[in-house]
């Protein structure tokens, strides 16, 4: 396959009179952190490979406003979710499918009450889907036999109550999965939810990503799987300090997918 992506915005499917399967909603991680943006072309590369009809809304996107509000700042939410709700429903948006579970949880839990109400899905979710219809084939590849294990980010998890379908996706890939010691309802948070990425750590004697790594390493994958931005830059961070970032490699599911499937 070509590695050039193919990515339409909205307005372009707006231009040419037709409308999508689903509004791929980026999130800020994922369109401007180097590291998240290798989530974004995964994702990508598997919906091109399989002709899902996705559009993006480009530089219409704005934030989801999930850090104003964790931070205490309503107000600015409010207006952040207003001007976005806005451009959504003037394209008629009906399903939204994200990468971060962040901007997940605020679309499809608190945008409704302020007139955004869409399907909205995380893209663990929308793959499982793609798979129970048999449009998505997943190989084992290079990651048969491979021990995984999961972390749970709080905002899929704990929040939405979705365990499954991130495992079932893992599972496919017929990879051993090992289960952390504090896993699904009893996951610990990496340390970067509620706004904590962006604020100075509190009074401690130990960082909360470095004792989440320290789960990791305990199960002795070679893998860590997430399906988080803010959990894949913490934990990566976390294997750097314990020295440990040549043994413990943190994946998104969607990398893993686009890469046993070799897209």
């Amino acid at each position: 396959m070509s590695n050039t992506l193919k990515v339409n915005t909205m307005a372009d499917y707006i231009a040419a009179g037709k409308s999508p399967e689903i509004l791929f909603w980026i999130g800020c991680a994922g369109s401007f952190d180097d590291r998240a943006k290798k989530i974004t072309k995964a994702f990508v590369k598997i919906l091109n490979s399989i002709n899902v009809d996705f559009a993006v809304l480009g530089k219409e996107e704005s934030c989801s406003g999930d850090p104003a509000k964790r931070a205490g700042n309503e107000f600015l939410f409010q207006m952040q979710a207003v001007s976005n709700i806005e451009i959504l429903n003037s394209y008629d948006i009906k399903t939204i499918v994200t990468t971060c579970p962040h901007c997940f949880n605020t679309l499809k839990n608190e945008y409704p009450s302020l007139g955004g109400n869409y399907k909205v899905y995380h893209h663990t979710q929308f793959l499982k889907s793609l798979l129970n219809e048999g449009r998505l084939k997943i190989k084992g590849g290079s990651y048969k036999g491979k021990k995984i294990t999961y972390h749970d980010p709080c905002y899929l998890g704990r929040a939405n109550n979705e365990y499954e379908a991130p495992r079932d996706l893992i599972h496919k890939l017929e990879a051993e999965l090992i289960e952390m010691k504090r896993c699904k309802k009893d996951g610990l948070c990496c340390g970067a939810g509620g706004a904590q990425m962006f604020k100075d750590a509190e009074k401690g004697n130990k960082e909360i990503n470095i004792e989440r790594t320290e789960d990791v390493k305990e199960t002795k994958a070679e893998i860590v799987a997430t399906g988080c931005p803010f959990c894949n830059t913490m934990l990566t961070d976390g294997a750097k300090t314990i020295e440990e970032e040549r043994k413990i490699s943190v994946m998104d599911i969607s990398e893993l997918i686009a890469n046993a499937q070799e897209l």
